[in-house]
């Protein structure tokens, strides 16, 4: 009997092949795992942010199959891009709420206390998302690497499962793309999109 896993994977590759049916019965096999993603982004955020975690995800779902295709193979994959769509959602809701504020005389919110006790100083989100954009461009894994453990909140083993990396490299790629982001913001030498 295939795992959930496979079973995933299999559901995928089906979706790839021009399978619509698949898709649907892939919706509720990863449904629970995606709202996982989404309450642990939603974590960083203000307390009174106003997507809620259903909200994330089934906008999520839909940029996923919106695509010509979902555009993966893999239960990991998959995942990684379901992450990565969930943090554009998130930022692209910030900026949003940003430019609504322009001319009000607010300031940009700033990341609540945990976040903020996590990283030092780091601002707000739209310049930890610039940042980050920086960082992928030559440092990828990293800049993957603080997607898997800051948004989402995953701990050192599970990011270094989906990343593919040992724990020690996992615990070393964290420490240099925190010390990165860290300069980088600390400086204000952010370049906005």
């Amino acid at each position: 009997m295939p795992s959930e896993e496979q079973d995933i994977t299999r559901l995928l590759q089906a979706a790839q092949n021009g399978d619509a049916s698949a898709l649907d019965a892939l919706a509720p096999r990863v449904y629970a795992e995606m709202r996982r993603l989404a309450f642990a982004l939603l974590r960083s955020e203000n307390p009174g942010h106003t997507l809620q975690a259903t909200e994330l995800v089934h906008e999520a779902w839909l940029k996923l199959v919106q695509r010509d295709s979902v555009g993966v193979e893999h239960r990991r994959q998959f995942f990684k891009v379901a992450s990565t769509i969930m943090r554009r959602i998130l930022v692209d809701h910030a900026r949003a709420k940003r430019a609504r504020k322009r001319g009000d005389g607010v300031q940009p919110e700033a990341l609540d206390a945990t976040v903020v006790a996590l990283e030092g100083n780091v601002g707000d989100l739209i310049d930890l998302e610039n940042a980050l954009d920086e960082l992928a461009l030559d440092h990828a894994r990293l800049a993957k690497q603080v997607e898997l453990r800051f948004f989402l909140g995953l701990e050192t083993t599970e990011a270094a499962k989906i990343l593919e990396l040992s724990q020690r490299q996992t615990e070393r790629d964290w420490t240099l793309a925190r010390a990165w982001l860290k300069r980088r913001l600390d400086r204000g030498e952010v370049q906005p999109k």
